[in-house]
């Protein structure tokens, strides 16, 4: 296929599962982007530290960030993110943690109708949340 008749967007899909075995590391390191971050309102500020300082998930959710990721990939500009990080319980022997699988599962899905109706209700640097859920989007 010619480069005219491809699509210039491309979405990178990346599912990844950490163990939190420094908490403590984690919230220190979130309070001290949250400190260090201009664009937090003043008012935002205490309740973000309190969030990310009681649940690791917050914590990795305003640490990580996509942008990150392609920040230095030639030719690649980042147009749209959303991330979201949750507690789940992991089981490295159950069938739902195959990655390969869920690969081949994704190749069958119909992706052009593939949105997410929830995140359009959220600001654009705004953190949703569910329970147990932080997300975070960049547009």
């Amino acid at each position: 296929m010619s480069t005219p008749e491809t699509s210039r967007y491309v979405r990178l899909r990346v599912d990844l599962v950490l163990e939190i075995d420094g908490p403590e590391a984690l919230s220190e390191a979130a309070v001290g982007r949250i400190d260090a971050d201009p664009s937090l309102p003043a008012e935002d500020r205490t309740q973000t530290r309190a969030a990310v300082d009681e649940d690791a998930a917050e914590a990795l959710a305003y640490l990580v960030d996509p942008f990150d990721l392609v920040a230095t990939v030639p030719g690649v500009e980042l147009v749209q993110a959303s991330w979201s990080s949750e507690d789940v319980e992991y089981d490295p022997d159950a069938g739902m943690w195959d990655l390969d699988e869920d690969l081949d599962e994704d190749e069958d899905d119909d992706t052009a109708d593939d949105t997410d109706t929830d995140d359009e209700d959220e600001d654009e640097e705004g953190e949703g949340e569910e329970e147990g859920r932080t997300e975070r989007r960049r547009a």
